[in-house]
């Protein structure tokens, strides 16, 4: 049998699992409805009010849920809306072809949590805001906040497409519909029960996706398992192939994965994902107290440890299957993203119906991103340019069409830029390296706000609008170098000699070839060139930056009065040191015209 043969009759997607696929898109369209319903009959209770009262509980009821959510559903939204179809497939494919070397990044995410739990959640949970970016306006200026409402939408461009084209892979793999026909039909019932139903639609339909897409991957990962013999065999033919191995120390900042990058440059990726992004931050703001939403965030590390260990034993069980016939190499697989929906097809395509779970658990974890993602726009561009430009109040009416409005547009915009997307290199590298040229940047910005009180409105724009300029030079240069081949990695050993059917070329062992996507150590005998960096230290650099531009202009324009900065807007340890600060300069006697205090001079007076 031919590869294109063996291709075709793997894509066995029947009717029972168009059904299952179906079924889970209208579970998600009667979720959207009902929470209409559910908003409309507030909306009439709320109509005795009238006037910007009611436009305001629309708004927050629409965009925070009343800010009366409860922990276990927010927590299986923010673990749906952060584990989008780029991880569920980006990350077992990145450690069939380079090994379990990236998965000491779940190291960081614990340190993420610290970060968040003690430095920014407190600060933004205690401002009470919808908008994450009006932090920017109370503790600088309206123009910075601006600033990051902009960056924020333009990162969302950057990432979102690359949501929904991923899970398009894999139905293409699985039945080989063309993906620019079932993206639309999808995000379109996204759009829907998005645009209706508001933030407790989109949370309540993430429980659901959630909960499909962690059954998906236990079945593959337990049948694929059962197939090749069990356990060891995976862990014995990942050994054999160097793709479990010590944390790498070298400090050669332009190698792919190394300890720091993975710690240091972990840190702020899962930072920009979590600290400052609106996204996720309007999930923490929807719980009632403080306490809550501090139970969310470990809760949420939990669940998306316990799914990294997942992706990653997946993506070692996928060489394991294929240790001796890669379906790259042959072709079977035409895009490195497509290797999980073979496995899919051919340990499950037997079973009627189960490659439709699968392929819904995957669509499950886009949806749930792409949802977010047009909840929270609507939030942005209400707060941050409809009110902020507008000098009379919004109506009710005029607030609902607004918020609806841009989910609609945007999700629109979004389905557009796929024909983008298709063209650029492997998603899992390529959404961390585009999503750094603004939430590097915007990390930087909020990091000085909460921690650096000498910090000034002047200071942080430059800072911005510098990290921003040099990021995108960086981005750009990157990905420029892979796509016409200059910048390349060596994969993990891979071998054709097993294979079972034929195809373009001879059957050999391939001990360590270069691929695309990864830096090799011949490339990298060259002269340093910035943007060759790991892909991980890019959000961390922009960050670093804006940081120290920002400090450095602020301190050399000694404009910035400490007195007057907010305590509120830092965070507790900084606040607490501005307070002390305050205290013993309001303990230092005042001056006197001729240079002695008061005290001093009642003394002499009475002395005389």
């Amino acid at each position: 049998m031919h590869v294109e043969e063996l291709r075709a009759s793997l894509q066995s997607f029947g009717w029972p699992d168009y059904l299952v696929f179906c079924m889970m898109l209208a579970i998600c369209a009667v979720i959207g409805v009902y929470f209409c319903l559910q908003l409309r009959r507030e909306s009439r209770k709320q109509r005795a009010h009238g006037g910007a009262e009611e436009a305001a509980n629309s708004a927050a009821s629409y965009l925070v849920g009343g800010r009366q959510m409860k922990i276990f559903p927010i927590t299986m939204s923010l673990i749906s809306s952060f584990i989008s179809g780029i991880t569920l497939l980006g990350t077992p494919t990145e450690v069939y072809l380079y090994g379990a070397q990236y998965m000491y990044i779940m190291g960081s995410l614990v340190l993420m949590g610290f970060c968040m739990y003690y430095l920014f959640l407190p600060v933004f949970h205690e401002l009470n805001l919808i908008s994450t970016y009006k932090y920017l306006e109370q503790r600088y200026n309206r123009s910075l906040r601006l600033f990051g409402s902009v960056m924020f939408i333009v990162a969302s461009l950057l990432w979102l497409p690359i949501v929904i084209y991923v899970p398009a892979i894999a139905f293409n793999q699985a039945t080989g519909v063309n993906i620019h026909i079932v993206t639309p039909i999808v995000c379109v019932v996204c759009i829907f029960y998005t645009c209706i139903g508001g933030l407790k639609a989109v949370v309540w339909t993430d429980v659901i996706q959630t909960i499909i897409m962690f059954g998906a991957m236990a079945l593959v990962l337990i049948k694929g398992t059962l197939d090749i013999g069990g356990p060891s065999v995976v862990w014995q033919r990942a050994q054999e192939t160097a793709r479990l191995e010590r944390p790498n120390f070298t400090p050669d900042i332009t190698e792919r994965y190394t300890f720091y990058s993975l710690v240091l440059g972990g840190v702020a990726h899962w930072l920009k994902s979590n600290a400052i992004s609106q996204n996720m931050i309007q999930r923490y703001l929807s719980l009632p107290t403080l306490k809550d939403a501090r139970i969310a965030i470990w809760t949420f590390i939990a669940g998306v440890l316990a799914f990294l260990m997942i992706c990653g034993y997946t993506g070692l069980l996928i060489y394991a299957t294929y240790a001796q016939c890669d379906p790259l190499e042959t072709k079977l697989a035409k895009r490195n993203d497509q290797l999980l929906p073979l496995l899919v097809m051919e340990t499950l395509g037997s079973y009627p119906g189960l490659p439709g779970v699968f392929v819904a658990g995957v669509f499950s974890a886009a949806l749930s991103s792409l949802s977010t993602g047009l909840n929270s726009l609507s939030a942005v561009v209400l707060e941050d340019f409809v009110k902020t430009f507008r000098s009379q109040p919004l109506t009710e009416g005029q607030t609902a069409f607004v918020m609806r409005s841009v989910v609609v547009v945007f999700g629109i915009v979004f389905v557009a830029l796929v024909l983008v997307v298709e063209k650029l290199g492997a998603v899992l590298q390529l959404t961390i390296t585009l999503s750094s040229v603004a939430n590097g940047p915007l990390l930087g910005i909020f990091t000085a706000g909460v921690m650096l009180p000498w910090v000034n409105s002047k200071g942080a724009l430059l800072g911005g609008f510098s990290s921003l300029v040099v990021m995108a030079w960086m981005c750009v240069s990157a990905q420029r170098e892979l796509v016409t081949g200059n910048l390349v990695y060596q994969r993990k050993p891979y071998s054709t000699i097993g294979c079972n059917y034929t195809f373009a070329g001879e059957p050999r062992n391939f001990a360590s070839l270069p691929l695309d996507g990864a830096f090799s150590h011949e490339a990298s005998s060259g002269p340093f060139q910035l943007y060759r960096i790991s892909y991980l230290y890019f959000t961390l650099f922009g960050a670093l930056l804006t940081i120290v531009v920002a400090l450095v202009t602020s301190l050399l324009l000694r404009e910035t009065d400490l007195d007057a900065v907010d305590a509120r807007l830092l965070t507790p340890f900084v606040r607490r040191w501005l307070e002390r600060r305050r205290h013993k300069q309001s303990q230092i006697p005042s001056r006197t015209p001729d240079g002695l205090g008061l005290k001093h001079k009642a003394t002499q007076e009475t002395a005389t």
